[in-house]
């Protein structure tokens, strides 16, 4: 099993922005953008990450921080696509060329998302998103972004099935096969059968955190509600 992170990052969001993978020091990529989304860095970092494995049989564990990445592969790109890339109410897929491309690349593929919280500590969390901000940032000054060395022949030592960086213990596995699990109480995808009401009290300090973690997402504060739920 190769056990890898993608992390995305933009600073402003949207504004300079990169993007990365990470196996470990000797087996990691990342690159960016002057001027994109954070949900833009966080596929492009999946899709680079399964371009660079493409070659390889073995499964594929990607740690991510992303729900909106993991939720738009296991749940809602198999409705897209049979929409025309269109969402429930008819408009279109936001980064569709991006999600057409990593669509492409998951064909044949064995992989499993699990979620990682982000900035908690996670060592191979941590180390994606420093690559990424630090591509960021190189856009941002007009410096050479460092790209890192791919994948290459040292990366075959990291293929295990005991990492040795295991994923933190707030993580939720999602099989690339199956692409719609849900076990919670009621689901909140974004096509569900039916809805149902969730009221929240929050204090004006509240909302405002919300607002910043969302922002931060490039979520609005109603869907960022929806992923923590």
């Amino acid at each position: 099993m190769i056990t890898a992170a993608a992390d995305g990052s933009a600073l402003g969001n949207p504004g300079p922005a990169g993007w990365a993978w990470y196996v470990d020091d000797g087996c990691w990529a990342a690159g960016g953008w002057k001027h994109a989304t954070n949900n833009q860095g966080e596929l492009k970092a999946v899709l680079e990450l399964f371009r660079a494995t493409a070659h390889l049989d073995e499964e594929l564990l990607v740690l991510c921080d992303s729900q909106y990445v993991i939720n738009a592969v296991t749940k809602w790109m198999a409705g897209w696509k049979r929409k025309g890339w269109r969402k429930a109410d008819g408009k279109a897929v936001m980064n569709v060329e991006l999600l057409q491309e990593l669509d492409a690349e998951l064909a044949g593929r064995r992989y499993r998302f699990e979620w990682v919280r982000g900035h908690v500590g996670h060592p191979l969390n941590e180390a994606a998103d420093e690559r990424a901000r630090g591509a960021a940032t190189s856009f941002q000054r007009g410096a050479d972004v460092p790209n890192g060395p791919g994948w290459n022949i040292e990366c075959e030592s990291a293929v295990s099935s005991d990492p040795a960086a295991g994923p933190a213990p707030a993580s939720e596995s999602v099989d690339g096969d199956a692409p719609d699990l849900d076990d919670a109480l009621f689901s909140l995808d974004e096509e569900p059968e039916a809805w149902h009401t969730v009221t929240l009290a929050l204090s004006t300090e509240d909302i405002d955190r919300l607002r910043v973690r969302a922002q931060a997402e490039g979520l609005s504060p109603e869907e960022f509600l929806r992923g923590l739920i």
